[in-house]
Formats: structure tokens, C-alpha cells, sequence
């Protein structure tokens, strides 16, 4: 068999790449009915797309959905740290998908393969973080040629995303999959906030009970992270910009306080805002000895890490398997965890799979709904059709086996007329 196009760390990692991918689809129910009806309709055939995508095994299986419906795949990591080299290896071995990622490549490389899967000539993009379709607008425009438009999966990418379109550089529609209510209620809240605790007790095992967890940012993600550790028994400090979201977390009975006053206070600290320098050089200098620094959002810009290194006399790099303790010239010890990167997939494995069944059955389904109508959609950031998010849901509920009701023709002319 002749094998896609491919740089991965060893193909002969596959068989336990297919067994880790095997694991995850046990869990994603919705994803395995519409790679049913994908394998009997094709509705992908003779479309090329490329993906800049966490390379894992949930992502692999929205990939076989993808091929499924007879596209073929090029696939890029999203982010160094997060890629599977097994998983990465099943999908080139065994999926016929073509993989450009290894887990620990360098920056170089990061940005090469993105030139890479962009070079394939795709029809569709699929981004996570706004990576590809920066990489394509600034600096080989020429490669658009043929795109037809693209989704975006996260919340940092659809930021940029506005950006871009709000200043008429976007030249291509892009689906906002991230701001689908399945996506932000059940992926950034309950995924998030399970896999960002799991990625901080894998690289520290600290008791997360009795001790102060500061969350920066109360988005959807945020609230996830405030649940989570306040389940675990601790006394969760929220910081926020939004007066609005602050509003929130106060009601829900969190701590609501400043960044200068949080750092003084917290023993473990978790970014999650989708911006930059949100922990800087003045925070760094009031934090306790052994406080424990992790990021959630997409790029590792959230906290200040030029600003770490330069206050630190010494570096203890892998003093724990994704941790690195820099210690400052007073003796004080602070610990970064997965280099500022994400910690729920540098540390932990990311987004249970039963989480990642919804968000990915939400991708397959506006991927197949943007090849059917992207000659109707303008340049810009484009919603996903509410009926897609009430689908997967509905597959879900069937899943789990749960019955909910329907509107009767009297409830239904009732909400649709102004008349008593």
C-alpha cells in the first residue's frame, strides 16, 4: 500500500495508535453515526482539506469521519505538545491520512508543516487557533487560490478570525464551529475544566484541596476551570476584565479580585483568557515560593515568559515530567507547567472523548454543509446553522438513550404568532 505524504516520528508506533483511536471512539456515539451516513453518501468526494488540528485520538476520529465522506486529509499539529506520535502514525498507517506533526518539534517545524499541508492545493481549511489561515493571508497568499472556506475550532482562533475580518483581510468565509452552544457549554466548560485539573495534578500531584487556585478570565473555559477546582476543595480567586463575567462569578460565589492582589494569595494559577501577558514581571514578583503557574488558553503568550526567565537564577527543567521550577534570587521557587503551553494537552490528554464526540460531530456536519453551500457565503466569519448544533444533540440524547419532548401544533403556532 502506498502510504500519503508524511512526517511523523515512527510509523511503526500505528498498532498502538489504532488501539488508543479505538479507545476514544467507544465514547463518540454522535461522530460514529455520522461517519455511517458520511461512508454511504460521500458528500466530501473530490475535496481536498487541510487541517492544523490537536493530533490526537479523538481528532483522529473526526479525520476517518472526513475520509469517510471521501475527502482526502493533510493534517498539521496545532500545537507541539499535544501531538500523539502514535496516533499520528495510525492515521498515516492505517487512515490514509496524510500527517505532517510529531510531538516536541521545534518552531521551524511547527510553521514548516503548516506551509506543507497548505501546499496539498486544499479546498477546505480546518483550524484550531487561526494558525493555517494566518499562515496562508501573510505569508503565501498564493496558496489560497482554490480555498473555498474553512472552520475554526477554538476561541483564540475565532478572535483572530473577527480581527482579521473587521480590518477586510479575510479573504475567506470561516465557519465559527468554536460558538456553537455544544461547543462552549460542553467542550470549553466541562472538557476544559476536567482535562486542565487532570493536566495539573498529572505534572504536580498536589492536594488541590484547602489550597488557593486563581483562575484568570470567567469565559466559558474560566467557569469550567472555577467548577472543577472548587470541587476538588479549593478556594477558587477569580480575575477578570469583563464587568459583566465578574458580575457572574461573584454571584456564583467566587472571589472576585485584581491580578496585583490575586498573586500574593494564590498557590496555583490557570490562565484562560485568549490573551497575552496576563500574568507579567510584577505578578511573578509577589508569588509565594512553590505557586504553581498553568495556561488553558491557545497560545502560550498568557503568561509573561521572558519575563520568568529573566527573573529566575536558575532553571530545574523536567524537575517533573511536564515541569520546569525556576528559582529567583530570594530562594522562591515557582513551577510552569507544559512550557506556558496548554497544560490539559501538554500534560494530560486533553478533552475526555465524550466531550470531543459533540464538538467534532459539530465539525463533520458544517464541514459537509460548507462544501454544499460555500458558493452562498461571503469572505468573513460565518455562523454555524442552529439546525447542526439541535442535530448533534439530538444524536447524542439517542446515544445515551434519552427521550425529551416535542412542541404540540399548538404550542408550536403559539411561539410563532404575536396573538393571545
Amino acid at each position: 500500500m502506498t502510504l500519503p505524504s508524511h512526517e511523523v516520528a515512527d510509523l511503526g508506533l500505528s498498532a498502538a495508535g489504532v488501539r488508543r483511536v479505538a479507545w476514544a471512539e467507544r465514547s463518540m456515539p454522535a461522530l460514529r453515526s455520522v461517519r455511517e451516513r458520511f461512508a454511504a453518501e460521500r458528500p466530501l468526494a473530490g475535496l481536498r482539506l487541510a487541517a492544523c488540528l490537536h493530533v490526537t485520538a479523538e481528532t483522529a476520529n473526526l479525520l476517518r469521519v472526513l475520509r469517510a465522506g471521501g475527502a482526502e486529509v493533510w493534517l498539521a499539529a496545532s500545537n507541539p505538545l499535544s501531538t500523539q506520535d502514535d496516533t499520528a502514525a495510525a492515521l498515516v498507517a492505517e487512515y490514509g491520512v496524510a500527517v505532517h506533526a510529531w510531538a516536541g518539534m521545534d518552531t521551524a517545524a511547527y510553521d514548516r508543516n503548516l506551509v506543507t499541508v497548505l501546499e496539498s492545493r486544499p479546498h477546505l481549511l480546518l483550524d484550531d487557533g487561526c494558525d493555517l489561515v494566518n499562515t496562508a493571508h501573510s505569508h503565501r497568499p498564493d496558496l489560497l487560490e482554490g480555498v473555498l472556506g474553512g472552520c475554526e475550532q477554538t476561541t483564540t482562533g475565532v478572535i483572530r478570525l473577527r480581527r482579521m475580518s473587521a480590518e477586510g483581510e479575510l479573504r475567506l468565509p470561516m465557519v465559527a464551529v468554536n460558538d456553537t452552544r455544544t461547543k462552549r457549554m460542553f467542550d470549553n466548560r466541562y472538557g476544559t475544566g476536567q482535562s486542565t485539573v487532570d493536566g495539573v495534578l498529572r505534572a504536580t500531584n498536589t492536594l488541590l484541596a484547602g489550597r488557593t487556585v486563581v483562575v484568570a478570565g470567567y469565559g466559558y473555559c474560566g467557569r469550567g476551570l472555577a467548577e472543577r477546582f472548587r470541587g476538588m476543595g479549593a478556594n477558587v480567586f477569580v480575575t477578570e476584565v469583563d464587568p459583566v463575567k465578574a458580575l457572574d462569578a461573584v454571584m456564583q460565589g467566587y472571589t472576585v479580585t485584581t491580578m496585583d492582589v490575586a498573586a500574593h494569595l494564590g498557590d496555583v494559577f490557570v490562565t484562560a483568557t485568549g490573551n497575552r501577558d496576563v500574568i507579567r514581571r510584577e505578578h511573578l514578583e509577589s508569588m509565594r515560593d512553590g505557586a504553581i503557574l498553568a495556561n488553558s488558553g491557545h497560545f502560550d503568550l498568557e503568561i509573561d515568559l521572558n519575563a520568568l526567565d529573566s527573573l529566575a537564577v536558575s532553571v530545574d527543567r523536567g524537575v517533573r515530567e511536564q515541569a520546569d521550577e525556576y528559582v529567583f534570587a530570594d530562594g522562591r521557587r515557582i513551577l510552569l507547567l507544559s512550557e506556558g503551553r496548554l497544560v490539559n494537552l501538554g500534560a494530560a490528554e486533553g478533552h475526555p472523548a465524550a466531550v470531543m464526540d459533540l464538538s467534532f460531530a459539530v465539525q463533520a456536519l458544517t464541514t459537509e454543509w460548507l462544501a454544499r453551500t460555500h458558493t452562498d457565503l461571503s469572505p468573513g466569519v460565518v455562523e454555524v446553522p442552529e439546525e447542526i448544533d439541535h442535530e448533534v444533540a439530538r444524536l447524542e440524547l439517542a446515544a445515551l438513550g434519552v427521550g425529551i419532548d416535542t412542541l404540540t401544533p399548538e404550542q408550536e403556532s403559539y411561539l410563532n404568532s404575536w396573538r393571545p
